[in-house]
């Protein structure tokens, strides 16, 4: 059973995933023995320089792109700050404004609103109450003035895939750029990167069993992207992360991402299935329902809600399972969900909304011990306010 104890199962995988075994063994080495710099130049740092360039090779292989269209940084966040600021204030002779989506992970919102402070006009994308944007809006959204357009790929919380390649063509279409966080998405589901015709992307290493501590920025090449500094102090990564490279953190990486790729439709799979297995145990409990539940999801992502319970008291009931309300980034606050807000729920709701996520060390078992914990939560807090 994935637990972290024998009382609680751990269904937050979006929030962070266990790093694989075979990963961990891949890293070791690299403390211990090939610890050199890989900007060093000698036996130690090539050695290090080499296994950083497998692991560009793998993660390449993983989401379909070149190995020198990407640079690593420490996580999707870094990745998605140094991309999105250096972009922008690298082209803002071209134009002023930024076009998002509600929906967004905070990661994103972030850094555009640090750049709406400093003049840039930003279009906040609506959705529908299944997260969906209207594509005729973002059409007509975009202008000569249209510097940047960002919309995520899957969404953290509740799954929901967004029609990125078609959203790419009307960006393109326009003459414009679309960045694209695909965080949650990798590892789980194919990406192609050339497929997508995406322009830039940012993704993260914990999210698909790797270490924490570890991401990448992707920049195609054929977008020839203007992206100025937002940290100084070496040239390494293309002079836009500086410093020296966690060579651990990237072989784990880059060993993710290869058996990432190798067992993905096994996993994906897997996880569909365990997935559908849920749904079905939640819906057979009074007052549940599922956000986006018709829609193209990730396969792992279950985000539930009650009606008339308080959603505290509920996820205090829940305590033999580690789910979450919201992302991770905002999990000790007790503000409602602005992913559910923006799909037009209002605030007891998104209070009490769950999101379940599985991944490739979730069994059957965990499903089963989930529903039971659920269900017993749920009809135990209606008893005493019945």
């Amino acid at each position: 059973m994935a637990i972290i104890n024998e009382n609680i199962v751990y269904l937050d995988n979006n929030a962070s995933t266990s790093v694989d075994d075979r990963v961990i063994e891949a890293m070791l080495p690299i403390f211990k023995s090939n610890f050199g710099n890989s900007g060093s130049d000698h036996a130690y740092g090539w050695e290090a320089e080499e296994v950083v360039t497998i692991a560009r090779e793998r993660i390449s292989e993983l989401v379909h792109c070149k190995p020198s269209e990407f640079i690593f940084t420490a996580g999707a966040t870094e990745a998605a700050n140094i991309g999105i600021l250096g972009f922008c204030r690298a082209n803002k002779s071209k134009g002023n404004q930024i076009i998002t989506v509600k929906t967004e992970h905070k990661a994103i919102l972030e850094p555009i609103k640090a750049l709406e402070k400093e003049g840039f006009r930003v279009s906040y994308l609506n959705v529908d109450d299944c997260g969906n944007i209207d594509l005729q809006e973002l059409d007509k959204a975009i202008t000569k003035e249209t510097v940047l357009v960002v919309v995520m790929l899957a969404n953290n919380e509740t799954g929901l895939i967004h029609p990125i390649a078609e959203i790419a063509q009307l960006v393109h279409n326009k003459s414009s750029t679309l960045f694209c966080d695909i965080t949650q998405a990798v590892g789980k589901i194919n990406v192609d990167l050339e497929a997508l015709n995406i322009d830039m992307a940012v993704f993260s290493g914990h999210k698909m069993h790797g270490p924490k501590g570890c991401g990448a920025l992707y920049l195609n090449r054929k977008s020839r992207l203007n992206v100025v500094q937002t940290f100084y102090g070496g040239s390494q990564e293309k002079n836009l992360r500086p410093g020296t490279l966690n060579v651990p953190a990237i072989v784990g990486l880059g060993a993710a991402a290869y058996y990432a790729k190798s067992e993905l439709k096994t996993n994906c799979d897997t996880m569909l299935a365990l997935r559908n297995s849920l749904e079905k145990g939640l819906l057979d409990i009074d007052s549940v329902f599922i956000h986006a539940q018709n829609e193209e999801r990730l396969p792992n992502t279950v985000n539930f809600a009650v009606t008339n319970i308080d959603g505290g008291k509920l996820l205090r009931r829940m305590n033999k399972i580690a789910i979450s309300r919201g992302s991770a980034c905002n999990a000790n606050t007790v503000n409602p969900s602005h992913v559910l807000t923006a799909m037009g729920f209002d605030a007891a709701i998104a209070l009490a909304s769950f999101r379940v996520s599985l991944s490739k060390a979730t069994t059957s078992s965990d499903i089963e011990f989930a529903i039971k914990n659920i269900r017993e939560a749920i009809y135990s807090l209606q008893k005493m306010t019945a």
